[in-house]
């Protein structure tokens, strides 16, 4: 799944109009909803708050909205661009301070898809998939070598604790279970084995809008 690690926002200004985008990850439309609401809250002397969201958790929903512009010229475009990028639990909202001059139906398209692709970009979207966590104990004297075999192997290391034994917290994706397990027992000679200890959700590296 592709999504959003962060929140992110943008402000840019037409002919004196100014479109300030705001983008952030949802997991339920009362979030989107929230998330909507504050934007409005936020700005209450603007002319427009459009916005659109999708939800993908369950069962896929969308929803988008022109708030007051032709219609076509600001909800659609923005949710166009959530999908063009295959992002997912995603809501972006653009708020219009109006400035007196009329952009026509194209420049209302290009000021609310700059907004909304600056605040997507703001907000770092992320690849993410469902993840195991291992728990690896190990002696003192096995530890320095595991931890740089793991970080060779670009698998994320989210803690290390010192006590009897050095126990290191380790997540990869699910399809490299079997090579984390066999890479441990190959480094300390069957010495130690990482216990599993969960699954969740793994960020996968960072991604480039278009």
């Amino acid at each position: 799944m592709i999504t959003l690690s962060e929140y992110g926002e943008s402000r840019i200004e037409v002919k004196k109009s100014v479109f300030i985008g705001r983008a952030v990850r949802i997991r339920s439309v009362s979030e989107a909803e929230d998330f909507i609401d504050q934007a409005r809250n936020l700005y209450p002397d603007a002319r427009h708050c459009c916005y659109a969201w999708v939800l993908s958790s369950g069962t896929k929903m969308q929803k988008y909205s022109d708030d007051g512009e032709p219609s076509g010229t600001a909800g659609m475009p923005m949710l166009s661009i959530i999908e063009k990028n295959d992002l997912s639990d995603v809501a972006v909202t653009v708020t219009r301070y109006f400035g007196g001059v009329l952009l026509g139906k194209g420049g209302l398209v290009r000021a609310y898809s700059d907004a909304t692709i600056a605040a997507l970009e703001k907000a770092s979207p992320v690849k993410t998939a469902i993840g195991s966590s291992f728990l690896i104990s190990c002696p003192y004297d096995l530890s320095e070598k595991l931890i740089y075999m793991l970080r060779n192997k670009d698998w994320q290391i989210e803690d290390t604790r010192y006590g009897s034994e050095v126990e290191i917290v380790c997540v990869c994706s699910k399809t490299e279970e079997d090579a984390l397990i066999e890479a441990v027992k190959d480094k300390t000679a069957g010495r130690v084995i990482p216990e599993k200890t969960g699954e969740r959700e793994i960020n996968c590296g960072s991604l480039t809008l278009f």
